[in-house]
């Protein structure tokens, strides 16, 4: 983080300005004595998005006052992997041999959103980097742009999953420039400000898809499924920026209008030929447990969440629609609320489960290390299978 601007010297100048000592901050707030000392003398740069937001809560400040960024950058052995599609993403190529074709490239459309619903991710960098170079050489006819917008909107969320974020603004940027018309621009939207999240910038989140949102609202009375569900999108992600940012009350206002919204809808429209999410009643519910975790509210999680021996869904399928990433990061909020009441064997099933079924997914997951790493902490001695979550989700030893 720039000098000036990393969480510890952001958090010990709030905390002088309310005259509270370090044990006094960490009494209000529920973040233990020896994690603030360490963030306040610099020896952690950051922390995660749940304890900066349990301390801007006690500060009666907004998140974004506190963090500047909220996951770090991998190691750059980690990067590796994607080099080639942020590099794609972000360099012209020059190409030689037959000029791609529209017709060429759109043709490769399925197999790239299989592997990307499928969270194949070491397989879809490998398909999009060339087709991205292809798409860039198809020129600038309403035809290619369309394709070139629908490529680069799929990197930059897939960018955004691996923390490469300089590259997935790029995507995300040139996708919105080539962008058809304005479902597929929204679209675009919700995804970057999900990668705002991603880096802490949680009011520039909030600003972007509030606005995005008041310039999409349809007419109710004639608004087609996907107008209804691109605005749904960007009320529920303008909704989480704002809960992250301790705007409780902006929070709740924006979730009741998309609760609105998708009892309107009725069904959860399915991903179709070019939206990159499903939308309605179930992503509704998923946003709820979410909200549910940020506000140290595990129970109400799990009330939520039709009791199973196991955390796996059905392979392939859930409520009768392909299983999405947004159903595996519910998943991990559902593991999270079981560590949170201290339901660890819970915990460990619901993420084996994900392991099971998006190992790759699973393995970018920050998220999910966090959780894991809490459970083995507390534990003398750990079964196979969290040394296989373990290994699998990389947490440091």
């Amino acid at each position: 983080m720039p000098e000036g601007t990393d969480i510890g010297s952001s958090l010990r100048k709030v905390r002088k300005r309310r005259g509270l000592t370090q044990r006094g901050l960490a009494d209000i707030s529920g973040v233990s004595l020896s994690l603030i000392r360490k963030l306040e003398q610099g020896e952690i740069a950051d922390t995660r998005m749940e304890t900066a937001h349990r301390l801007a809560s006690a500060l009666r400040v907004p998140t974004s006052s506190l963090l500047e960024c909220d996951d770090e950058e991998p190691a750059a052995e980690a990067v590796e992997p994607w080099r080639p599609l942020g590099r794609a993403v972000q360099v012209a190529t020059v190409r030689t041999g037959p000029a791609p074709t529209v017709e060429g490239v759109r043709a490769m459309l399925p197999e790239v959103r299989s592997a990307y619903f499928d969270n194949r991710l070491g397989e879809l960098t490998g398909l999009l980097a060339p087709l991205l170079a292809d798409a860039d050489a198809l020129g600038d006819s309403a035809e290619a742009r369309d394709v070139r917008s629908h490529l680069l909107q799929i990197a930059g969320s897939v960018l955004t999953q691996v923390r490469q974020f300089d590259a997935a603004e790029t995507a995300l940027r040139r996708a919105l420039d080539a962008a058809p018309d304005r479902l597929r621009a929204a679209g675009i939207i919700t995804t970057w400000s999900w990668l705002l999240v991603r880096q802490g910038k949680l009011a520039a989140s909030r600003e972007l898809a509030t606005k995005w949102a008041d310039d999409a609202e349809p007419k109710m009375s004639r608004a087609t499924p996907e107008e209804l569900a691109a605005f749904g999108w960007l009320l529920t992600q303008a909704s989480a920026a704002a809960l992250r940012d301790n705007r409780l009350g902006e929070a709740d206002d924006t979730m009741r209008l998309a609760q609105s919204v998708s009892v309107l809808l009725g069904r959860e429209l399915p991903r179709g030929t070019e939206r990159l999410a499903t939308w309605g009643p179930t992503t509704v519910r998923y946003k709820a447990c979410e909200r549910h975790v940020v506000l140290d509210q595990p129970d109400k999680v799990l009330r939520a969440v039709k009791p199973k021996r196991s955390g796996r869904a059905a392979p392939g399928t859930q409520g009768g629609l392909a299983v999405s990433t947004e159903y595996h990061r519910h998943r991990l909020d559902v593991a999270k609320a079981h560590t949170m009441m201290r339901q660890y064997p819970e915990a460990v099933d619901v993420l084996t489960g994900v392991h099971v079924e998006a190992p790759e997914w699973l393995a970018s997951q920050r998220y999910a290390r966090d959780i894991l790493g809490d459970v083995m902490e507390r534990r003398r001695t750990l079964t196979p299978e969290m040394r296989t979550l373990a290994d699998a989700v990389g947490v440091p030893l």
